[in-house]
C-alpha cells in the first residue's frame, strides 16, 4: 500500500541540545548510546530535552528520575539503540503518549528513557482509507488532522490519551459497537524488535505477532507505525449527560437497560457516578454517543436522556470536537490511579444487579478513604462502567479478532474505580484504601456469580493482573508468541516496566 508523504512536527519536540552539550552519561545504558551516530539523539542531565521530556507524563505518580533520555529519529535509529542497549545489558523504559498513571509503567530511574516524540508519521493513503500514524500523538492531534477529510478512526475518547498505550491495550473506542476494539482496525504494525530488526506485522507477515499486538502490549517489541482504517464521518450526535442524586437508581437501571440489549451499533455510552468529597450530592453523568450527523436523541440512549438533566451538552460535534470537550476532564499534574474490574451476564436482571453490587460496595466503602484524605486533596473520586457485547465481540472477530479472549456470548460490563489527588503523602492511603475496596466488589460479585476475571488494561492500576484475565489458551499463545520473538527476555527484564506475560 502507498501513502502520501506527510509528516506532521510535534509541537512538543523541543530543544535541540544533545548529549555532547551536557553532563556526561553515568549509568551503562546511556554510555551505551551515547558513542557513535546516536549520540546527536541522546540527552543527559540538565539539557533543555531531558528536562521538557522527563515531566511530559500526565499524572505526578509517573514522575522518575531517568539517566538519560533517546529520542530516536526513526525506527532504524530506535532499533540501533534497543541492539546496544542489548549488548550493554542495560534496562530502558517506553514512553508514548505517557498516560498510563503507573509509576514505572513508561519512565525509569537511572536508565534510558526513550521517547517516540520525533516518530510523528501522519499520512493517509491515496484513498484515504488507512491512516499511517506514528506513536507520538495523542488522539485529539489525531481527530483533528482527519477532520479537514471528513474521516476519523476508532482511537481514544479523551484528546490527551496517547495513541501507543490505547492500541496496545485492545482499544475501547466511540465505534467499538461497529467496528470492535481499536486494535482490530489496525491493519500493520512495524516494529523493533529485540535484535534490532524492523519488521512488519499483518495477516500475510509476522501474523502471530500481529495477533499478539492486539491487546498483548509491550511484550513483543516496540511499534513504531500503526496503519488504521479510517471511518467516514462528518459530525456526531454527542455529548454529557448529567443528572440529579436522586436519579441514580433509575441512572443505574439504565445502564443494565441498554447493556443487556446494545441493538443499535451507532451508539456507545460511559456512564459513571461522581461523589462529592466534601459531603455534596452525587452526580450521575453519561457519555452519551451516536454517529449520525442528523439523528438526535435516539431511541437506544432514552433510558438515559429520559431522565431530567441538570446539565447537558449534547449536540452535533466532530469526533475532534468531543474528544476536546472530553480531554477537559483530564487534569495535568496530578497523582492518580485506576483500577479496573468487570462482571458479566447474559439478561437485564444480571447486569442490574453486577452494577448495583460494584456501586453499593464502592460507596460503602468511601467513608474510609474521605476519613484520611482531606477533601482538598481530593480532584477526582469516579465509578463508571463500559458495556461490550455481541455486537463489539463479533465486529472484532470479523476483522481479525484479538488477544484479550472475550466471549460474545456474554455482555460484559468493564467497570473503573477512579481517584485522583494532591500530595504524595496520601499515596499509599489511596492505593490501600482501593485494593481493598476491589478485594471487596469482587468477592461481593464472585457470590453472585456475574464476576469475570477480565480487567481491562487501559483502566488498570500496577497491582492488578492482565493476562490471565484472557484465557488459559491466549495467555500461553502470548507467552509462546514472546518467546519466539524475544528469546531472551528484553522486554520482560530490562524494560520493566508495563504487564508482562510471563
Amino acid at each position: 500500500m502507498r501513502f502520501a508523504s506527510t509528516v506532521l512536527p510535534l509541537a512538543a519536540a523541543v530543544g535541540l541540545a544533545s548529549a555532547s552539550d551536557c553532563a556526561p552519561a553515568t549509568t551503562k545504558g546511556c554510555q551505551a548510546l551515547q558513542n557513535g551516530y546516536l549520540s546527536d539523539s541522546l540527552f543527559t542531565t540538565g539539557s533543555p530535552v531531558y528536562n521538557w521530556e522527563t515531566k511530559q507524563f500526565w499524572s505526578n505518580t509517573e514522575l522518575m528520575s531517568p539517566g538519560c533520555v533517546f529520542r530516536p529519529k526513526n525506527s532504524r535509529d530506535l532499533g540501533r539503540a534497543v541492539k546496544a542497549l542489548v549488548k550493554a545489558d542495560a534496562k530502558f523504559a517506553v514512553r508514548g503518549g505517557g498516560h498510563m498513571g503507573i509509576q514505572g509503567s513508561n519512565n525509569i530511574d537511572d536508565g534510558v528513557l526513550i521517547v517516540m516524540s520525533n516518530l510523528t508519521t501522519m499520512a493517509l493513503s491515496r484513498d484515504h482509507s488507512v491512516l499511517s500514524l506514528g506513536p507520538a500523538y495523542r488522539w485529539g492531534e489525531v481527530y483533528s488532522y482527519l477532520a479537514d477529510y471528513d474521516l476519523t478512526v476508532p482511537g481514544g475518547r479523551l484528546g490527551p490519551v496517547g495513541v501507543p498505550g490505547l492500541l496496545l491495550a485492545g482499544g475501547i473506542n466511540f465505534y467499538g459497537n461497529q467496528v470492535g476494539f481499536g486494535c482490530n482496525s489496525v491493519i500493520n504494525y512495524e516494529v523493533v524488535l529485540a535484535n534490532g530488526d524492523v519488521v512488519q506485522a499483518n495477516k500475510q507477515t509476522n501474523s502471530d505477532l500481529f495477533w499478539a499486538l492486539k491487546g498483548g502490549s509491550s511484550n513483543f517489541g516496540i511499534v513504531t507505525r500503526f496503519d488504521l482504517e479510517t471511518i467516514k464521518s462528518t459530525k456526531v450526535w454527542a455529548g454529557a449527560h448529567t443528572v440529579d442524586a436522586q436519579y441514580v437508581d433509575q441512572f443505574l437501571a439504565a445502564v443494565a437497560t441498554y447493556a443487556a440489549n446494545i441493538s443499535d451499533a451507532k451508539s456507545h455510552i460511559v456512564p459513571a457516578l461522581v461523589p462529592s468529597a466534601s459531603g455534596g450530592s452525587t452526580l450521575a453523568s453519561a457519555i452519551l454517543f451516536y454517529d449520525s450527523d442528523t439523528v438526535s436523541y435516539p431511541d437506544i440512549l432514552k433510558p438515559f436522556t429520559d431522565i431530567p438533566s441538570i446539565s447537558s451538552t449534547v449536540g452535533f460535534k466532530t469526533v475532534a470536537e468531543f474528544a476536546n470537550e472530553l480531554g477537559q476532564m483530564v487534569v495535568p499534574g496530578i497523582n492518580d490511579i485506576f483500577v479496573a474490574g468487570t462482571v458479566k451476564g447474559t439478561t437485564y436482571d444480571q447486569l442490574h444487579k453486577g452494577v448495583s453490587i460494584i456501586n453499593s460496595t464502592f460507596f460503602n466503602e468511601l467513608p474510609k478513604l474521605l476519613a484520611q484524605v482531606p477533601a482538598a486533596n481530593i480532584s477526582t473520586i469516579q465509578l463508571d462502567w463500559q458495556p461490550i457485547g455481541a455486537k463489539w465481540m463479533d465486529a472484532s472477530n470479523a476483522r481479525g479478532g484479538n488477544a484479550l479472549g472475550l466471549d460474545s456470548s456474554k455482555v460484559y460490563l468493564c467497570y473503573a474505580e477512579v481517584v485522583e489527588w494532591i500530595g504524595s503523602e496520601y499515596d499509599n492511603i489511596v492505593v490501600d484504601w482501593l485494593k481493598a475496596t476491589t478485594e471487596a466488589i469482587n468477592k461481593a460479585t464472585q457470590a453472585a456469580g456475574i464476576y469475570d476475571e477480565f480487567n481491562y488494561m487501559g483502566d488498570s492500576a500496577g497491582f492488578q493482573s492482565i493476562f490471565p484475565g484472557y484465557g488459559a489458551a491466549n495467555h500461553r499463545r502470548l507467552q509462546s508468541i514472546a518467546s519466539a520473538y524475544d528469546p531472551t527476555q528484553v522486554f520482560q527484564k530490562l524494560m520493566p516496566g508495563g504487564y508482562k506475560v510471563y
